[in-house]
């Protein structure tokens, strides 16, 4: 016997990942105009690297090319504004070096609002769609987001490529980057903006996966860690 989630309408399906992209557009129109503005500054350059891990001022000058001093001008500055916290010490040559981390008002620069809304839109419409209609409308959705940047990848080589999809994810609000190991590509992510679903709702991670494989030309393939404390990785084959 047929249940209700079993006869849902395609059409239902198609509007839900409609609105789940347009909601994820609208989201990220809010914050690029002054988000670009901000991380092509020091200061959003210096947030930036604390996004990815914490730094010492040394680490932060030999990243940005810039003095010492200068780095604990805009720290201080940043700290003001409680973008950024002493976050503990690490061992020096001489001496311990504080280390520095984003603060609790750093995360609103980083859309992240429709994670929540991924979040509650899969929780009601997994009980109405099946299993592989929603794994496959996720990465519909994926296809969709790359689609509006494949006209910029003509004749670019892999790495160009590769380059681009660490661009696009970081402008969802991600923060990512590409790594070798032993023969192997991964492209590794912090700050995913839809962790809020991927906890409850692990096929969310397909919509980056198929992003990125639009994008890059090459298949890829998700490992993504779930959970409290998420982080996002992604097998280049």
């Amino acid at each position: 016997m047929q249940t209700e989630r079993d006869t849902a309408n395609p059409e239902l399906v198609k509007q839900f990942f409609d609105f789940l992209l347009t909601s994820m557009i609208f989201e990220l129109m809010k914050h690029i105009g002054w988000r670009e503005r901000l991380f092509k500054s020091t200061r959003g350059k210096i947030l930036e690297l604390l996004r990815t891990r914490e730094c010492t001022v040394n680490d932060l000058a030999e990243a940005l090319r810039l003095t010492d001093n200068a780095v604990r001008a805009h720290l201080a500055s940043l700290e003001r504004d409680r973008l950024v916290i002493h976050s503990g010490m690490k061992p020096g040559f001489r001496k311990p070096h504080t280390t520095y981390a984003l603060g609790p008002e750093a995360e609103q620069l980083f859309p992240k609002a429709y994670g929540r809304l991924v979040s509650l839109l899969m929780s009601i419409f997994s009980r109405q769609i099946e299993p592989r209609n929603l794994r496959a409308g996720m990465r519909a959705a994926g296809r969709k987001v790359a689609g509006r940047h494949l006209h910029e990848l003509r004749g670019k080589t892999r790495q160009q490529r590769i380059d681009a999809a660490l661009g696009v994810l970081k402008e969802l609000g991600g923060s990512a980057r590409f790594k070798e190991e032993d023969g192997k590509h991964f492209i590794y992510g912090n700050g995913c903006p839809i962790a809020a679903a991927t906890a409850n709702h692990p096929e969310a991670c397909l919509l980056a996966e198929s992003l990125l494989t639009e994008i890059i030309g090459s298949p890829v393939k998700e490992h993504c860690v779930r959970g409290p404390t998420p982080s996002c990785c992604f097998e280049v084959k």
